[in-house]
């Protein structure tokens, strides 16, 4: 490397790390400064989407003035910022609402929440408003507002939002990732602020917990119990078949927990809907119920119905494993974890598959090379209780048996 090129390399870093600060400082909470010269006594940067709050509280006339800030907006979304005196979440939200019209202005409002299919129109809050407007300058969207509060909501729940704006009006926002996370609880005397009304860590614990236990039930223990079935009663009969309740039932068991939190997830979030997610919950949940009272209507190996609930068997138990890894990833989407949780996942699919690329091949020729020998397809049981035909044999491979 050319010496003489070496102080300006430095000079030039140098000057990008200052640049970078600046920006870093300018767009952040304390350091901010207002276009139009405003000071407020307090300033947090929100949990979620990347927002800020600014605010001065004044105790003689319990008003607030606030300024809502959110990088990165475009003329195509919309911002809002409210308290909620009900709690962390949408309906009840007494919110300002600001986006750019069909005319290119740049608009704001007050809309107070009433449903979920809110579409955030105009209307009078349950508090006086004054001082309302808003700015869009360089990418980045401010609401001001002053707010003239009752005690109760001195200190109460926010919440904020982002979405996009369509045919000229505001549009659902995501349901996924922190569009679900965007709302806590703000002290304006004190100046504090938590995520999630307080309670964020405990109900992302919940959702961590259904997440996890979703993953293990139906996305690994299911799947291991139908390839128990599938594979190992050429290798061991009857241990497959206990291997396979084992397998089953356990996650049967660990299924309807992580679907009892998923229930009680959406009861404390009445405002929050992932209606497939919810949809898929539920039809895993009948289907696996269905597959665990099968157990005890059936019938015996020699039965003339057996290959009707067989046939019954397979289905439902297959469908329910691609839905269950379908569903999975959907909680993936909901609950936008770190990388290498998905990555993990799909990784334990992926050596799941090569097992099943190994097993596949090497099943059937266990299979035909004891068939060819007129032999059983199965080691020689002790009896014929977990196997269809009296003897064990197999007319049609591997597929014919099973628990």
């Amino acid at each position: 490397m050319d010496r003489t090129q070496s102080p300006k390399s430095a000079l030039f870093a140098v000057w990008t790390i200052l640049l970078v600060l600046t920006v870093n400082g300018q767009s952040g909470c304390g350091t901010h400064r207002f276009d139009n010269n405003m000071v407020f006594t307090d300033c947090n940067a929100l949990s979620a989407l990347g927002s800020f709050l600014h605010w001065t509280f004044n105790e003689q006339n319990s008003t607030v003035s606030i300024a809502f800030r959110h990088p990165g907006t475009s003329s195509s979304s919309w911002i809002s910022w409210g308290i909620n005196p009900s709690g962390p979440q949408m309906v009840g939200t007494q919110s300002l609402v600001a986006f750019t019209n069909s005319s290119g202005q740049f608009q704001v409002y007050t809309s107070p929440v009433i449903s979920y299919n809110t579409q955030l129109g105009s209307g009078s809050l349950s508090f006086p408003v004054s001082g309302l407007s808003a700015t869009l300058v360089g990418g980045e969207a401010t609401i001001f507002a002053t707010l003239e509060l009752p005690s109760n909501l001195i200190s109460t729940s926010q919440v904020w939002q982002i979405g996009p704006v369509v045919n000229g009006n505001p549009a659902r926002h995501q349901t996924s990732g922190e569009n679900m996370r965007s709302s806590g609880r703000i002290d304006f005397r004190s100046g504090q602020s938590t995520a999630s009304g307080g309670g964020s860590g405990d109900r992302q614990t919940k959702r961590n917990r259904h997440g996890v236990l979703n993953a293990v039930s139906w996305g690994v223990l299911m799947p291991m119990g139908a390839m128990m079935a599938r594979y190992m009663k050429v290798f061991a009969d009857p241990t497959w078949f206990y291997l396979h309740i084992a397998f089953q039932v356990s996650g049967y068991v660990i299924g309807v927990a992580g679907w009892a939190t998923g229930i009680k997830l959406g009861n404390d979030s009445p405002g929050t809907s992932f209606s497939t997610h919810r949809n898929l919950g539920i039809a895993l949940f009948t289907f696996a119920t269905l597959q665990v009272f099968a157990l005890l209507l059936r019938p015996k190996p020699d039965h003339k119905y057996r290959i009707y609930w067989n046939v019954y068997h397979h289905a439902v138990g297959y469908t329910t494993i691609i839905l269950s890894i379908v569903n999975i990833f959907k909680g993936f989407d909901i609950l936008d974890p770190a990388d290498k949780w998905r990555w993990a996942y799909i990784g334990i699919l992926i050596f799941l598959g090569a097992c099943v690329l190994i097993l596949e091949p090497l099943t059937w020729f266990i299979v035909l090379r004891r068939k060819s020998r007129g032999g059983n397809t199965v080691a020689a049981p002790t009896s014929n209780k977990y196997s269809n035909g009296v003897n064990g044999t197999s007319a049609t491979g591997p597929y014919h048996q099973d628990a």
